[in-house]
C-alpha cells in the first residue's frame, strides 16, 4: 500500500505512522458518517421543530472549545494517543445514550449535544495534534487530500448504509443496528492507536499566550479570522439542509442518496486537488473553490425539489475539496513557522478550534434568535445567504498570507510558492 501511495504522490516519504493516522481517521469517519447523519433527523422526528435542532447542535459547539482547551492541558502530560482514545470513548458514550434515551432523546437535546461536544474535543485535539507532528511541509498536502478522500468514502458509504439499514427495518431497530456498528468502527480506531508512536510533549500549557499571539503574528491573525469565518457558516449549514432533505423526501435513504451524490463528487475532487493544487496555486484554489460554494445556495434557495438539492450536493462536492485542500495546508504552515512552534503547536491547535466554535455559536445564537421572532420558512432563507459567504471572507484572509523561509521542506517565498480538518 504504501508504494502505491508513495507512486500517486511522487516518490515522497511516507511512513508508518502517517498511514496508521489516516486509518484512524478513515475508521472514525466511517463510524460517524454511518450514525451521526441521522441524529437531527432522529430529534427532528421527535420534536418537529428548529429550535430543538439548533440547541442540540448549540451544546455542541459549546463544549467542544472547553473541552479542547482540557484536553490540550492533557496533552501537555500525557500521550496524545490517549486523548484520542478518550474522544472515541465519549462518541460511543453518545451514540449508545441516544439509543437507551430513544424517544425522549429531544428532551436531553442539549445534555446529547454536550456529550458530543466533549467527544469531539477530545478526538479533534489529538487527531490534529498527530497530524501536525507526523507531517511535514512536503506530505501535508497529500496528508490531507487522502483524508479527504476517506472522509468523501465514509461519507458515501456510512449515510447511504444507515438509510438502507432504517428504511429496511423498524426505526428502533433500524437505530439500534446503527449505533453498534459505529461503535464496533471505534473500538476498530482504538485498535489503530495503539500503533502509533508515542508521543509526550514537556512543558506548561500556555493558552492565553498563543492566543495574544494574534497581536505579533498577523499571519496567524489572518488564519484565526479565516477561521471565525469558517465556523459561521458551518453553524447552521450542518443541520439545517439535512432537515430540507428530510422535509422535501421524508426518507432517510433519500438523505444517503444526497449524501452519496455529495462525498462521491468530493472523492474524485480530493484526489484532483491533491494531486494539482501546488503551493502555488493554494490561493487561487481557495477562491475558485469559495465562489463555487458561496453561488451553490442559490440552487435551492427560490424553489426546492429533490432534484436541486442533488444539484446543490454535486456543487458543493466540488467545492469543498477545492478550498479544504490548500486551506489546512496553509494553516499548518503557518503554525509550523509561529513562534515556539515546535513547543507550543497543542496551544496553537486549540486557539484554532477555538475561533472556529466561537464563529458556530455566533451563528447559532442569531438563528435561534430569528426563528424566536420571525417566520423560519421566511428568515432562514435569508440568514443562509448572510452566514454562506463564509468562504468567501476565508480568502479575504488567506490570501495575505505569506512566508518565507530557506528551510526546502518548508517552502515557503512570497512571491512563488505561497502558503489551518475538518470538522
Amino acid at each position: 500500500m504504501r508504494k502505491g501511495l508513495q507512486l500517486f504522490q511522487n516518490k515522497i516519504d511516507i511512513n508508518r505512522d502517517l498511514l496508521l493516522l489516516l486509518s484512524v481517521g478513515g475508521l472514525y469517519f466511517l463510524g460517524i458518517f454511518l450514525s451521526n447523519t441521522f441524529v437531527n433527523i432522529y430529534l427532528w422526528k421527535q420534536s418537529g421543530d428548529y429550535i430543538t435542532i439548533a440547541v442540540y447542535n448549540l451544546g455542541i459547539y459549546l463544549f467542544q472549545p472547553v473541552t479542547f482547551v482540557l484536553a490540550g492541558k492533557l496533552a501537555k502530560k500525557v500521550d496524545r494517543v490517549i486523548v484520542l482514545r478518550l474522544g472515541v470513548i465519549f462518541l460511543s458514550i453518545f451514540f449508545l445514550s441516544v439509543l437507551i434515551i430513544g424517544e425522549n432523546a429531544s428532551t436531553y437535546n442539549f445534555l446529547l449535544g454536550s456529550l458530543l461536544g466533549i467527544g469531539y474535543g477530545f478526538y479533534w485535539l489529538a487527531f490534529n495534534v498527530l497530524t501536525f507532528e507526523i507531517t511535514e511541509p512536503d506530505t501535508r498536502d497529500f496528508f490531507n487530500g487522502i483524508l479527504g478522500v476517506l472522509q468523501s468514502f465514509g461519507g458515501m458509504i456510512g449515510p447511504l448504509l444507515a438509510g438502507t439499514i432504517i428504511a429496511k427495518m423498524t426505526e428502533n431497530a433500524g437505530y439500534t443496528t446503527i449505533f453498534t456498528l459505529s461503535f464496533i468502527l471505534f473500538i476498530c480506531a482504538v485498535v489503530c492507536s495503539f500503533f502509533l508512536n508515542r508521543r509526550q510533549a514537556e512543558g506548561s500549557f500556555h493558552f492565553r499566550r498563543i492566543l495574544e499571539e494574534r497581536h505579533h503574528n498577523k499571519n496567524w491573525n489572518r488564519v484565526l479570522n479565516a477561521h471565525f469565518a469558517q465556523g459561521l457558516r458551518e453553524g447552521i449549514f450542518v443541520f439545517v439542509i439535512t432537515i430540507w432533505v428530510y422535509l422535501v423526501t421524508n426518507s432517510e435513504f433519500a438523505l444517503g442518496m444526497f449524501n452519496l451524490f455529495l462525498s462521491g463528487l468530493s472523492l474524485v475532487f480530493y484526489f484532483v486537488a491533491t494531486k494539482f493544487i501546488k503551493p502555488s496555486r493554494r490561493k487561487k484554489a481557495i477562491l475558485i473553490g469559495s465562489f463555487i460554494l458561496y453561488f451553490s445556495i442559490f440552487i435551492i434557495l427560490f424553489e426546492i425539489s429533490f432534484m436541486h438539492l442533488i444539484i446543490y450536493a454535486i456543487s458543493i462536492g466540488i467545492a469543498y475539496p477545492i478550498i479544504n485542500v490548500p486551506y489546512v495546508s496553509m494553516t499548518y504552515d503557518v503554525i509550523g513557522k509561529a513562534w515556539k512552534a515546535k513547543d507550543l503547536r497543542v496551544e496553537y491547535i486549540v486557539v484554532r478550534e477555538l475561533f472556529v466554535n466561537v464563529g458556530r455559536v455566533v451563528t447559532l445564537v442569531i438563528f435561534l434568535i430569528a426563528v424566536s421572532i420571525f417566520s423560519a420558512e421566511r428568515v432562514i432563507p435569508l440568514l443562509l445567504v448572510i452566514f454562506g459567504a463564509g468562504p468567501l471572507i476565508i480568502y479575504f484572509f488567506m490570501k495575505d498570507i505569506y512566508l518565507t523561509g530557506t528551510n526546502k521542506k518548508e517552502v515557503l517565498i512570497k512571491d512563488q510558492i505561497t502558503d489551518e480538518e475538518n470538522r
